[in-house]
């Protein structure tokens, strides 16, 4: 194994993955940020919060793995990030393409992990399980939403309570993805 500053280093197809992963959580909070920017636009103040939050977290998963990069003697690169969508047919519509971009980001933490394993990288292979833990729990409560709604509606007064529920939700903490 490669060591730089006494650092266990990765090797160069996992920092390359790492590296485009970072990329691809950066652009999770941009997509969910033009989410808050049509929710706005839309006034559902419920719905563009929730984004906003989703956004916050997605931030933090960046994050998360450009500290680990960091960690493992590696060095980070950064890409353009690209223009998400800004118009959804329905606010239904805006929450089906989050839970397909988290059924796509599962997708891309998978393939992660399985090169962990292949390589034998434990450390790596151990955030990896952090991250497939996560995705899980993302497409649940996108798909919780999305199953409310087809309860109670999502236009009029089950979208407006809809969107009131989702206000409650909290802002993520550094703290629930550091370490």
């Amino acid at each position: 194994m490669n060591l730089r500053g006494g650092k266990a280093m990765l090797s160069n197809k996992h920092l390359d993955a790492l590296n485009k992963q970072i990329n691809d959580e950066y652009y999770s909070s941009y997509i969910y940020q033009s989410m808050v920017a049509y929710f706005e636009d839309k006034n559902l103040d419920g719905c563009a919060h929730w984004m906003k939050m989703q956004a916050e977290e997605e931030h933090l998963h960046a994050l998360k793995i450009f500290n680990y990069v960091v960690e493992r003697g590696g060095r980070v690169e950064l890409f353009a990030v690209p223009k998400p969508p800004i118009e959804w047919d329905s606010p239904r519509a805006a929450f089906e393409a989050a839970l397909d971009h988290e059924k796509l980001m599962t997708d891309k933490i998978s393939k992660l992990a399985d090169l962990a394993i292949e390589e034998r990288d434990h450390a790596t292979n151990n955030l990896m399980q952090w991250y497939v833990s996560e995705q899980v729990e993302e497409e649940a409560n996108v798909d919780d939403i999305l199953k409310k709604l087809d309860i109670m509606g999502d236009e009029g007064t089950g979208l407006f309570l809809m969107d009131r529920e989702l206000k409650s939700r909290p802002a993520p903490s550094p703290n629930d993805v550091e370490g």
